[in-house]
């Protein structure tokens, strides 16, 4: 046997910071492209020539955030590519 609730008004402080919020955008991807993002793809082996400077930039950025560098190279061409 259940009870109904009565709901009460918010105190002042609570009412008063939610008049004072602002509406964000949803900046989130959608579950379906994060499962995308999240899936695995075939890969296979490249050989390239790179400038040395930028090989050791995207060394240091992929170090910072704890990811691979080949990683991190791999996913700045996969968005490259789908902008063409």
């Amino acid at each position: 046997m259940s009870r109904a609730k009565g709901y009460t008004n918010a105190p002042a402080d609570v009412v008063e910071e939610l008049e004072k919020s602002v509406a964000v955008d949803d900046f989130l991807p959608s579950p379906a492209r994060i499962a995308e993002m999240l899936k695995k793809h075939e890969t296979i082996p490249v050989t390239m020539k790179l400038k040395k400077e930028t090989v050791d930039r995207y060394k240091r950025f992929a170090s910072k955030k704890g990811i691979k560098y080949q990683t991190f190279v791999s996913s700045v061409l996969d968005r490259y590519a789908k902008q063409l």
